[in-house]
């Protein structure tokens, strides 16, 4: 099983340009993502794979945090330095915004 971790970790690794892939649909993408974010829906995540930059720690988000988990298992059972990203884009925006 793929690690996880939460909304301020993968906030500090976004700050330094970790590597996001988005798994929801183009649909969800469309109302609002991860600046940066690669879309990679999970019925064409395999497609995505070779966009990945090899030797980086690939963090997946999708809106709740259950598809994240399905998707960085699934990259992690073929090598990939996965991690999912708890509660996903909703969690984002029931946080406070910095000041």
């Amino acid at each position: 099983m793929a690690r996880e971790v939460d909304l301020e970790t993968f906030a500090g690794a976004w700050t330094a340009g970790a590597v996001v892939l988005d798994v929801r649909e183009p649909e969800e993408y469309r109302v609002g993502h991860v600046p940066g974010a690669r879309l990679a829906p999970m019925s064409t995540l395999a497609a995505a794979l070779p966009h990945v930059p090899e030797g980086r720690t690939v963090y997946v988000i999708c809106a709740s945090g259950n598809r994240s988990q399905w998707a960085a298992d699934r990259l992690a059972a073929v090598g990939m330095d996965a991690v999912s990203v708890a509660g996903g884009t909703r969690a984002g925006s029931t946080q406070a915004a910095p000041s």
